[in-house]
């Protein structure tokens, strides 16, 4: 009796964190760049001083799907979007690197390139700084090009070149913070071949429809936890019963 009362507890329990997932991902179907999660559940053997013979459920996320959202035209110059399987590496509140598949750009009161949530933009050397400009533009490269202050429409400078890699997805993360880093150790390299798309902006690769069939059958799952607890609980009472009448 015991058994499948803590079976439907430890059940209905993860089924609210495994809606929690797909709640997020639902609540991101807008955000640029989003990359959805996965979610799945398994059985636990419980482990004690006794014989493993109970069995719990366990939700987890095992991975992140990398799969690139449509592009969204903007007219922007400064909206980025990398191409395939290449990321663009921005410095993380914590200063460790971390790394996105589509920005909107902008220059601050410092001149320090920063994405549209605040991050530096990591360049060859660093942070990049831009120097006052009239007009700022981005090759499919990551090269940034100015017009300076002052200067005719022919002069155009290089400033710097966007990091832009191509790593082993296996080797990605989503981390606590919602950003996706590197698992492997140091700092990945940049890498020549990779591209992008100045003017557009990658949308989120969750499905909403997927998200919220998902939600609802979870819905359902939970429900059936409650009656098999109940079960259980009318099981215990009529066993109750018999005894008190032997």
């Amino acid at each position: 009796m015991d058994k499948m009362l803590y079976v439907a507890m430890t059940g209905a329990s993860q089924n609210t964190l495994a809606q929690r997932a797909h709640a997020n991902n639902l609540a991101n179907v807008s955000t640029s760049g989003f990359q959805r999660d996965f979610e799945q559940a398994r059985s636990m053997p419980l482990f004690g001083e006794a014989l493993p013979t109970r069995v719990y459920a366990m939700t987890e996320r095992p991975g992140t799907d990398f799969t690139a959202g449509a592009l969204q035209e903007t007219g922007s110059d400064l909206d980025v979007s990398v191409q395939a399987d290449g990321w663009l590496a921005v410095q993380a509140p914590d200063g460790s690197e971390a790394y996105v598949r589509s920005a909107s750009l902008k220059v601050d009161a410092l001149g320090m390139l920063r994405t549209g949530s605040g991050l530096p933009v990591m360049g060859n050397g660093g942070p990049i700084a831009v120097p006052p400009e009239q007009k700022i533009e981005i090759g499919q490269d990551g090269t940034i090009s100015i017009r300076a202050l002052g200067e005719g429409p022919s002069v155009i400078a290089e400033v710097d070149r966007l990091k832009l890699v191509k790593p082993d997805l296996k080797q990605m993360e989503k981390g606590a913070d919602g950003m996706i880093h590197f698992k492997g150790v140091g700092q990945l390299q940049a890498d020549a071949t990779v591209r992008l798309d100045s003017g557009f902006l990658q949308a989120s690769n969750v499905n909403a429809v997927e998200e919220m069939t998902a939600i609802l059958s979870l819905s359902r799952q939970f429900e059936l936890h409650i009656k098999m607890m109940r079960t259980a609980e009318d099981n215990d009472t009529a066993m109750a019963r018999v005894l008190q009448i032997s």
